[in-house]
C-alpha cells in the first residue's frame, strides 16, 4: 500500500463538488486524512476564487491507474477538458506525492507536483501531514510551509468543511 497525499480545488460550486469528491474518495479509499478548505484567488487566470484542500489516504493503485481513477471522478463531476488549461473547475484532483515516488506520465501526471510551490497546495498538505519529507529537496513539509511568504498568497478558512469532524476521518 502507497501513502498518496492527495491537491482537491474547485471554484465552480465548490462545497457541493469538494464534498462529493470526499465522499467518491472515502468510498473507494476507505479513512482519509483531510485539510480544512482554504478560499484563494485564482491563479493563472482571472476566475471566481477557488477552494482547496488536502487528503491524505492509502492506495494499492499504481499512480497511472490513481491518475486514472480520479480523472474519472472529475468527469462524474462534470469537470470540462474542452477549454484552456486553466481555466474555470467544477473539480480538479492532482496526486502531490506518492511515498517519495518521482515521475511523470501521461495524463499531466507529475509527482511531486510542481504547484507545492503555492499556499494552495503546500498549505494543506503541510496542514495534515507535517512531517512528511519532499523526495527531491529533503525538507519536510513543516520547514516548507515555515518558510512560505505566506503574505504572497493570502487564503481564507472555509468553515463548512470541518476536518475534525466525524464525517471526515
Amino acid at each position: 500500500m502507497a501513502r498518496v497525499y492527495l491537491s482537491l480545488g474547485s471554484n465552480v460550486e465548490p462545497q457541493q463538488h469538494l464534498l462529493a469528491a470526499l465522499d467518491a474518495l472515502r468510498a473507494r479509499f476507505g479513512p482519509l486524512q483531510v485539510s480544512p478548505a482554504y478560499r484563494t484567488v485564482a491563479v493563472g487566470f482571472d476566475g471566481a476564487d477557488f477552494v482547496n484542500l488536502a487528503v491524505g489516504l492509502q492506495t494499492e493503485l499504481t499512480p497511472h491507474e490513481l491518475n486514472d481513477w480520479l480523472h474519472a471522478l472529475e468527469d462524474r463531476q462534470g469537470r470540462r477538458r474542452d477549454v484552456p488549461r486553466y481555466s474555470d473547475r467544477t473539480l480538479d484532483i492532482d496526486i502531490v506525492f506518492y511515498d517519495d515516488l518521482v515521475t511523470e506520465g501521461p495524463g499531466h501526471l507529475q509527482i511531486p507536483r510542481d504547484e507545492l510551490m503555492h499556499a494552495f497546495v503546500l498549505r494543506p498538505i503541510a496542514d495534515i501531514a507535517p512531517g512528511f519529507t519532499h523526495p527531491v529537496s529533503g525538507h519536510s513539509m513543516a520547514a516548507l510551509w515555515a518558510a512560505f511568504p505566506a503574505q504572497r498568497e493570502p487564503m481564507t478558512v472555509e468553515p463548512w468543511l470541518d476536518p475534525r469532524s466525524p464525517a471526515y476521518a
